[in-house]
């Protein structure tokens, strides 16, 4: 074998909370949710990971190698405890967007990709730069045979996603997890970049981002517009995104205020249609998991209550890419969220 494992024990602390957990998205599709008293009143805490966040967060940044730029072997500490690479990996796997768009923006086409069951294409926003990889199933059922028959050299995901497949996955190839994607994605970027040698060019892509945050907020001044984050997905869910998304972190580094029901250290919050006012802020942008037919989109916005908003009366609520506001998970996606914020909120 190529690759060593070491401390597989710690991963069994947390197979419990995920079980429930492993067949949802951190910045995907449904969830279970709670209630919350930090939410508004009628919608429901979403949460998820089976950890607080700012453990999550904690523990992200402490993972990654020692290993110096072209030292091989190295070891990876991660999610599941520890995993040795003993070359630099030319045949990579991807089991989420976030990890497509993080080696993807390190110049490596990877050879298989687990799509969103929401977004089962390549995103189009890395269709230039991504290659061909291809598919192994999605996030949530992944397809372990293909996976093999790509002989990869290195698995790329998260605990959150795929922690029961974690041993079968690491008997093909050297696999490494970060605790879960959206949140901590800066963190999750760095450790994969680890694992490929390429921590130079991650910070460098890290360092643009957070200038590019900076010249943003400078340019937006001190009285800043609040932003309602609204996605509609399959079964009549409406989701607003709070602080501990991808979103969330990119409207936090901008310091764009959120309204009072989004300014909460969870996901999202979920509401009903008939709490669709709870939507309401300066601006809204929204978006949608899957087939727009699929939610209650279009029901909701021909209703009065939606054209009652007053960011839908000014003008000022837009529809996103669902790929890159939600989906994205990554460096790429966030710089391109942030073009749009710019374009909308400084014309």
């Amino acid at each position: 074998m190529l690759f060593r494992r070491h401390g597989l024990a710690a991963a069994s602390v947390v197979l419990v909370a995920l079980a429930s957990l492993s067949a949802c998205g951190s910045d995907s599709g449904p969830a279970s949710g709670s209630t919350a008293s930090g939410a508004a009143k009628d919608s429901k805490s979403v949460a998820q990971g089976g950890k607080d966040f700012g453990d999550a967060a904690a523990e992200t940044a402490a993972m990654g190698t020692d290993a110096k730029p072209g030292q091989w072997p190295r070891t990876i500490r991660h999610a599941m405890g520890s995993t040795v690479v003993e070359h630099r990996p030319e045949r990579v796997v991807v089991l989420d967007v976030g990890e497509l768009d993080n080696v993807v923006s390190l110049g490596v086409k990877p050879v298989g990709l687990a799509p969103s069951e929401g977004s089962p294409e390549l995103p189009a926003y890395l269709k230039d730069d991504a290659g061909k990889p291809a598919n192994v199933g999605t996030i949530n059922s992944l397809n372990l045979e293909a996976i093999a028959a790509l002989k990869p050299d290195l698995i790329l995901g998260s605990q959150l996603r795929a922690a029961k497949s974690y041993d079968e996955l690491s008997q093909i190839a050297p696999t490494v997890f970060s605790i879960r994607p959206g949140f901590t994605w800066k963190e999750n970027y760095l450790l994969n970049a680890a694992a490929l040698d390429k921590t130079a060019a991650a910070e460098k892509n890290l360092a643009a981002y957070e200038a590019k945050t900076k010249d943003l907020a400078a340019r937006l001044g001190a009285d800043k517009p609040t932003v309602s984050m609204v996605r509609f997905m399959a079964e009549g869910r409406i989701r607003l995104y709070a602080n501990d998304s991808f979103i969330g972190t990119i409207l936090k580094d901008v310091g764009i205020p959120r309204p009072e029901n989004q300014d909460i250290a969870d996901l999202a919050a979920e509401i009903s249609a008939e709490n669709i006012d709870q939507a309401d802020a300066d601006y809204i942008f929204t978006g949608v998991y899957g087939n727009p037919k699929a939610t209650q989109k279009s029901e909701v916005q021909r209703n009065p209550l939606w054209k009652n908003l007053n960011a839908v009366k000014k003008g000022h609520a837009f529809d996103v890419p669902d790929e890159t506001w939600y989906l994205g998970l990554g460096v790429t996606a966030a710089d391109t969220v942030l073009d749009d914020l710019e374009k909308y909120l400084t014309s």
